[in-house]
C-alpha cells in the first residue's frame, strides 16, 4: 500500500527535456598532465569521459536549451513560474531564471533561482510542489543547470577529473492523487557544520576534501533514501529505479548496497557525462527512458547530496511522457528560443 501526505493539489511530472554540450574531454586530456592514468581516473569514480560546454556558453544558454525542450515535452502548454536551480549563476546579480524565462518568451511571469549545489533539484521541486498545492501556480517549469568545469582547477587531481556539464528540467502540473507521476513526499536536509568540506570562494577555484565528503555523501544518501522511500510506504528494495545524483560511480555502488537495492535497477550516467551536478539526476532519467531501462509503471527513488552540506531525497512513479533533448551548441537551436 502507498501511503503519501494529503496534498489539496499534487504535483505532477509531465514533461522532461535536457540540453548537453557537444564537446567531449577525455580522461587522457583530463589527467594526463596530471599523471593520472585513464584507467586510474575510471577506476576511482567510473568516468570515461565528460562533456564540458566552451567558454562561449553560458549556464542561462545550457538552462534556455533545457527549458525548451522540457516545453516541447509537455505539450508547450504555458507555466506560471520558472526555478533554476544552480551553483554556477552566471551573474552574482541577478538571478538566473529572470533571463532564462524571458528568453523562453516567458516574460512576466515568477522566476528565480535555488542555491543548494548537488541537492538543488529536490529543493527545487519542493518549491515547485508547494507552489502547485497552494493554488499559486498550475504548471512550473523547473531547470537543473551547471557549468562546474569552469569553476575547477585543471590542475588539481580531486577535482579536475570529476565534473562535466549540463542542463535538465522538467514540467510539474497539477494532478490527481492517484495518477503516475505525482510527485511523493520530499526529504530534504542540510548541516552547515561541514560547509568547508566542498565550497568554492569568491574568484576562486573549487575546493574539496574528498575522502570526507565521499563519506558524508555515503551516510546521508542512504539515510535520506530510505527516508523518502518510508514516507511514501515503500521499502528501498522494493524500488524498480534508483537514481542518485551521479557524484562518484563507487558513493552508488556503496549507497545501493547498503539500502539492498539491487545494481541492474540502479540508473547512471556518470560514466561518459562526469558529475553534471545538479542536472545529474534528471539528464539520467532522461536517458534512461530514451534506452528503455526506465519505463512506465517503474517505483523510482530519487536521491541527491551536495555542498553545504545538503540532501534530498523523493518518489514517484514513472509516466508516459516523451523525453526530448536539446543541444545548446547546435546551430540554430538556440536562436528559436530567444
Amino acid at each position: 500500500m502507498t501511503r503519501r501526505p494529503h496534498l489539496a493539489v499534487p504535483a505532477v511530472l509531465c514533461g522532461v527535456g535536457t540540453a548537453l554540450p557537444d564537446r567531449t574531454v577525455s580522461n587522457q586530456q583530463v589527467g594526463g598532465h596530471l599523471g593520472l592514468s585513464a584507467d586510474w581516473i575510471t577506476q576511482r569514480t567510473g568516468i570515461s569521459n565528460r562533456l564540458r560546454c566552451g567558454p562561449d556558453t553560458s549556464t542561462a544558454d545550457l538552462a534556455v536549451g533545457a527549458g525548451a525542450a522540457a516545453l516541447e515535452s509537455s505539450g508547450g502548454h504555458p507555466v506560471e513560474a520558472v526555478i533554476v536551480a544552480t551553483a554556477t549563476p552566471d551573474h552574482l546579480m541577478p538571478a538566473t531564471a529572470p533571463t532564462v524565462a524571458a528568453r523562453l518568451g516567458l516574460r512576466g511571469i515568477a522566476a528565480f533561482d535555488v542555491a543548494a549545489a548537488c541537492t538543488g533539484l529536490l529543493y527545487a521541486l519542493q518549491v515547485a510542489q508547494g507552489l502547485i498545492c497552494t493554488g499559486s501556480a498550475q504548471r512550473v517549469l523547473v531547470i537543473a543547470a551547471d557549468r562546474l568545469s569552469h569553476t575547477t582547477d585543471p590542475d588539481d587531481p580531486a577535482t579536475a577529473p570529476l565534473f562535466g556539464d549540463g542542463a535538465a528540467a522538467v514540467i510539474l502540473r497539477n494532478g490527481q492523487a492517484d495518477e503516475p507521476g505525482v510527485l511523493g513526499p520530499i526529504v530534504l536536509g542540510a548541516d552547515g557544520q561541514h560547509a568547508d568540506a566542498l565550497f568554492i570562494p569568491h574568484g576562486q577555484f573549487m575546493r574539496m576534501r574528498g575522502r570526507e565528503v565521499f563519506q558524508h555523501a555515503i551516510t546521508r544518501l542512504v539515510q535520506v533514501s530510505a527516508q523518502a522511500a518510508s514516507a511514501t510506504g515503500w521499502s528501498p528494495r522494493d524500488v524498480d529505479r534508483f537514481v542518485p545524483h551521479q557524484a562518484n560511480a563507487r558513493i552508488t555502488a556503496a549507497v545501493a548496497q547498503r539500502l539492498g537495492v539491487a545494481r541492474h535497477r540502479v540508473l547512471e550516467s556518470i560514466g561518459d557525462l562526469g558529475n553534471t551536478s545538479v542536472a545529474s539526476i534528471p539528464i539520467t532519467l532522461a536517458r534512461s527512458a530514451a534506452d528503455g531501462s526506465l519505463r512506465e509503471g517503474h517505483r523510482v527513488l530519487l536521491s541527491a547530496f551536495g555542498a553545504g552540506l545538503t540532501w534530498g531525497a523523493t518518489t514517484l512513479v514513472w509516466p508516459r511522457l516523451e523525453c526530448v533533448a536539446g543541444y545548446p551548441n547546435t546551430p540554430g537551436r538556440l536562436e528559436a528560443t530567444r
